[in-house]
């Protein structure tokens, strides 16, 4: 990119120099703080010194195996410190990692295996059987399995090497890869809220952009940060939260490896007291309605993300009320890799995603391409430094959502009058009611701020070849069903919203299928309609 970008009318951000190893460039910035902590997981820390060490050990491990540079190794890890290291091992030796969902069936990993091409898998212990059922099924045999055991007090036999074994022996690697800004990197698979995921493909850069255009301007953060992200690493949102974003600053990290509840987060908020938090809209929802939520005492949060879904009003008020702190709720995607429509600090308008973060420009379209004027819904698309180049084999998919300098994000939004963006939907979600369009996140976000409500998803169902809304929706602890709670909640909406918009059925649920990411998957309840 040959202009300067800027963050703010004060603060030009220069691209990174055409010859730019990620994974070199961090080391470089850190080499300073060797000594302090880099990350703390479930069993211990690893400071700054250590992460580089071995990394560069595991980048000559990987060459060892026989893994060169452009090839893939898939990474199917828990979010320990093991993980970091795989990540920036492979950055540093030119090999492109593949960070893979850790909750997938052996079906979805033969197929990334097979896609992907990879030479060899790294895996956490405890995910071994689904991969060692993918491997099986597969067949090239020329995909070497590793296992991955961070913390293991006596090594039980396996029949695969183990990676911090040799990681442990292997001698560091000289200088790296001498990659290019515009090389592989990694890869990342989409979330598959609609569908099957797609392998997405970006480049070193794309990681120093997200760093340079949201995490130091928007979120603040500073090498004195605590950082602690929900979201996992595999997701697009969590890589950025748990490696670039600190590692770019010398701030440190919390990794925790088992499944976010509130209850685990808590444990972490009170214990680590980070000072930035990553969550999901779900998750904020859930912390609220916990017994065992923290007073603002025993914390010291000073900022929050949100993303994968929009983040309901009521539930953002909240939160800041209880904590003082304010949840700056975004949007981003794996083909962005992280967010490009955010609220600020002292200017959150919950409700709304925000505006572009400077360095990002968007467009709401119609169906012919034409900008919408403000108020009205259109299609989102987004151009920014941070664009993957493509879906990996898969040039239909390619073609249709890269195109040129832009990207069609397949979510709706409208734009208010002061700037702020609202989420109305993904593009494939929005239904058409009696000839009106209905966006079933509306409908939700009404739902979810009766009292009664903890989630709620709406989809369009076939009613004698119209289409009808319906609401499912989670309750919280202390409300029951009841077709008078149903008939309440119709009413709720009709007075908040046009009269064609009401769901007409409501569906109690104890859960709604989700991604790992934390978005709803509403075409997994139109199959159930």
């Amino acid at each position: 990119m040959e202009a300067l970008l800027e963050t703010s009318a004060r603060e030009p951000v220069a691209p990174p120099p055409p010859l730019f190893n990620f994974a070199r460039h961090l080391f470089q910035l850190n080499e300073a703080r060797a000594s302090k902590v880099a990350y703390i997981d479930d069993y211990g820390a690893m400071t700054y010194g250590e992460l580089e060490q071995r990394a560069r050990r595991c980048a000559s491990a990987l060459r060892a195996l026989g893994v060169h540079p452009e090839e893939r190794v898939l990474l199917v890890m828990l979010d320990t410190v093991s993980l970091p290291v795989a990540f920036l091992g492979a950055l540093y030796a030119g090999i492109v990692p593949v960070v893979a969902n850790t909750l997938l069936s052996a079906a979805d990993y033969t197929h990334m295996l097979t896609h992907s091409h990879a030479r060899a898998v790294i895996v956490s212990e405890p995910l071994l059987p689904n991969v060692t059922e993918a491997l099986s099924s597969i067949d090239d045999d020329g995909c070497q399995p590793i296992v991955s055991q961070p913390h293991a007090s006596i090594e039980a036999p396996l029949a695969a090497p183990r990676f911090e074994t040799l990681v442990d022996t292997a001698l560091p690697a000289g200088k790296g890869c001498a990659s290019n800004a515009d090389d592989i990197a990694f890869w990342l698979y989409s979330s598959g809220s609609t569908g099957k995921p797609k392998g997405t493909v970006h480049t070193h850069a794309n990681l120093y952009w997200t760093a340079e255009l949201y995490a130091k301007p928007v979120l603040g953060i500073v090498e004195s940060d605590v950082v602690f992200s929900a979201a996992k690493l595999f997701f697009a949102y969590g890589l950025g939260n748990a490696l670039t974003f600190p590692l770019s600053v010398g701030a440190t990290a919390i990794l925790m490896a088992e499944r976010p509840t509130a209850e685990a987060i808590f444990a972490r908020l009170v214990r680590h007291r980070p000072t930035v938090f990553y969550g999901v809209p779900t998750l904020y929802a859930n912390m609220l309605v916990s017994p065992n939520l923290p007073a603002r005492a025993d914390v010291a949060i000073r900022v929050c993300a949100s993303a994968g879904e929009a983040l309901p009003r009521d539930v953002g008020e909240r939160f800041t009320a209880h904590f003082g702190a304010e949840i700056l709720d975004g949007i981003g995607s794996t083909e962005m890799l992280h967010i490009f429509l955010s609220n600020r600090a002292g200017e959150v308008e919950y409700g709304t995603t925000g505006r572009p973060v400077p360095g990002y420009e968007v467009e709401l379209r119609d169906e012919a391409g034409r900008p919408v004027p403000d108020g009205e819904v259109g299609d989102l698309f987004i151009k920014g430094p941070s664009a993957a180049l493509m879906y990996w084999s898969n040039r239909e998919k390619t073609r249709a959502t890269f195109l040129g300098e832009w990207i069609r994000s397949g979510d709706k939004y409208r734009r208010l009058a002061n700037g702020c963006y609202v989420y109305a939907g993904r593009s494939d979600d929005m239904l058409k009611v009696s000839g009106q369009y209905v966006s079933p996140v509306e409908v939700e976000m009404v739902l979810v701020a009766h009292p009664a409500v903890l989630e709620a998803a709406v989809v369009g169902v076939d009613h004698g070849g119209l289409v009808k809304t319906r609401a499912f929706v989670v309750l919280k602890r202390d409300f029951m069903p009841s077709d008078l709670l149903a008939e309440e909640l119709k009413t709720f909406v009709k007075e908040r919203l046009a009269p064609h918009k009401y769901p007409r059925d409501i569906v109690f649920t104890d859960d709604l299928p989700k991604t790992a990411t934390g978005k709803i998957q509403r075409f997994k309840l139109r199959e159930q309609s």
